[in-house]
């Protein structure tokens, strides 16, 4: 299968779909890779080095998505690559559809098959595609979120660990998940004081059981909600719906009343955003100032250290990009449920229930459109 790999071109993102390793071994495989021509130069990646794995280099986008029957990218695909993408054209990235309309409808109109990285499981129930991310997105924002409390950035002036002498600040966490544990870790790391709250009491166990005494676990109540936030410097909104847009779960007057340069971190922010006062930022100008708080709601976190976060998403993308340029989709997805679950669109028709359901459009299920196909 011809397989393309075209540059980012969402602001500031600057990860590649596939490493040179990747591609070596798909063309081993006996597959054929075309990458746009300094797809990764914004992580010291040459077009040379590519040439050596094995990959053809084109000239431009509009040559990648022409020769390829299967795109893989990063991030969801933006208003021009949505109008190069064709009919029976296979599409493997992030996608995030449940806050994006626009983006979805256009996909539908295009008539490619779309699977989502954030939507693809494993036997745990897991999300593997979107849990690399997740580890470079939840210890990115301690590392943000203490910057932004520095005075100069707006924030109350309030160093993360302390020192003798003077109490450190009190960091909350929504969501135990992965973002939210990688979270935890780091503020931990740093001797701040640490919450985390979930709605799995399972989870809390197994949080309570990691961090022991140097964290709180609480349970998730509105009013649990509402106490850790007033009383926090630093919010981290770590919380996750498989293929949903995040809850709401801090409002605007919750933000109101919490202390002058205080900071809030929305991991979730590409989902919608876990807190009212959330919009999407970017990392040219991460952070703004609302009702009092600083805001840092940058929509792709990992792109910050770009080079990290491709080994780390290659390393768990690869058997997937291999199963579907050797299997083709419909078989690949036929014979892996957990694959299955990755797709989203195909063919004008939405295959996520939980997109389907958050953007009130119709619901095709997956195991539908591939019977259809196969016949």
């Amino acid at each position: 299968m011809q397989v393309g790999v075209p540059k980012e071109i969402k602001p500031d993102e600057h990860r590649v779909g596939l490493t040179p390793a990747s591609v070596r071994e798909l063309t081993i495989h006996g597959h054929q890779v075309v990458v746009e021509q300094g797809a990764a130069a914004g992580i010291g990646i040459s077009d040379d080095t590519y040439r050596a794995a094995g990959a053809t280099v084109a000239g431009s986008a509009a040559e990648v998505f022409a020769a390829a029957a299967l795109i893989v990218k990063v991030k969801e695909p933006q208003a021009n690559e949505i109008a190069m993408l064709r009919d029976g054209q296979v599409l493997f990235t992030y996608l995030h559809l449940a806050a994006d309309r626009v983006q979805t409808e256009g996909l539908l109109r295009t008539g490619a098959t779309c699977v989502a990285y954030e939507t693809v499981t494993d036997a745990r129930g897991a999300l593997p595609l979107l849990a690399p991310m997740s580890e470079v997105a939840g210890r990115m924002a301690v590392q943000v979120g203490a910057y932004c409390l520095e005075k100069e950035q707006g924030g109350a002036g309030i160093l993360l660990g302390g020192v003798p002498g003077v109490p450190p600040a009190k960091v909350v966490v929504l969501g135990g998940g992965v973002s939210g544990t990688n979270a935890a870790r780091m503020a931990v790391g740093l001797e701040a004081s640490v919450t985390i709250i979930d709605k799995s009491l399972p989870r809390l166990y197994d949080l309570d059981l990691q961090f022991g005494p140097r964290a709180t676990t609480l349970f998730a109540t509105v009013e649990a909600i509402e106490q850790a936030v007033l009383d926090a410097d630093l919010v981290i909104g770590a919380v996750l719906v498989p293929g949903g847009a995040a809850p709401r779960l801090v409002s605007r007057s919750m933000v109101r009343a919490m202390r002058p340069g205080s900071v809030l971190v929305d991991i979730s922010i590409d989902q919608g955003g876990c807190f009212e006062t959330s919009r999407p930022t970017t990392h040219s100008h991460p952070t703004y100032v609302e009702e009092g708080a600083v805001h840092y709601c940058v929509t792709n976190m990992p792109g910050a250290v770009a080079r990290t976060s491709t080994f780390a998403l290659n390393n768990a993308t690869l058997p997937f990009v291999l199963a579907l340029a050797g299997k083709g989709w419909r078989r690949a997805l036929a014979e892996d449920v957990h694959l299955r679950h990755g797709l989203n669109v195909h063919a004008g028709k939405l295959t996520h229930a939980a997109v389907a359901h958050d953007l009130e459009l119709p619901y095709t299920p997956a195991e539908a459109v591939i019977e259809t196909s196969v016949r």
